[in-house]
């Protein structure tokens, strides 16, 4: 795992713009994860933002960056804490609801079993995750990072200054800032 990795599909949640990130990488020596974990929590904790090892299986792992800060607000969500809360989450814990979550991901038996509520803790809008979960990944409005139940508009918006902000921090990187430099404060 790499930083490059890290800016390429963790930017928004780096720049403080996104709640959490998820992304997949090859790892064949599981205690050289946790070594490249703790070398990048070094980096980001001070910036609000960690980094865990959310599902290991078959030599890859999930790893979810994201700003407990932000998680934090966003289960406070009235609507969001009433679902979590039915899919078996304890809402008052944050740190237990990212334990379920990791615990559903692990035993995963087939990609109908997929826990669609991890959209909450990517900071997707409620509205988008809930319908998903409705109707089951079709007839939504729109699709892009997300696919949109709700508002278009505002998606549209959102789905742009990731764009952007992904963009922009790449660039940043390949002129040789370092991600403890593109990390930010939020």
């Amino acid at each position: 795992m790499s930083d490059e990795m890290i800016v390429e599909f963790c930017s928004p949640t780096l720049a403080g713009i996104k709640t959490g990130n998820l992304f997949s990488c090859e790892c064949f020596d599981y205690k050289q994860l946790v070594k490249d974990l703790r070398r990048i929590n070094c980096i980001l904790l001070d910036k609000g933002i960690k980094a865990i090892p959310i599902r290991y299986l078959n030599h890859r792992a999930l790893i979810y960056i994201f700003r407990p800060s932000f998680l934090e607000k966003d289960l406070c969500d009235k609507d969001t804490s009433f679902l979590l809360k039915q899919l078996g989450y304890n809402v008052d814990n944050m740190s237990e609801c990212v334990k379920c979550l990791s615990e559903k991901l692990m035993a995963l038996k087939s990609s109908k079993d997929f826990p669609h509520e991890i959209g909450l803790f990517l900071g997707y809008p409620y509205e988008d995750v809930k319908g998903f979960m409705e109707h089951k990944g079709e007839c939504s409005k729109c699709i892009g990072c997300w696919k949109v139940y709700g508002d278009v508009s505002r998606a549209e918006d959102t789905f742009d200054r990731y764009r952007k902000c992904t963009s922009e921090y790449v660039s940043r990187f390949k002129e040789g800032m370092t991600l403890e430099q593109l990390a930010v404060c939020a």
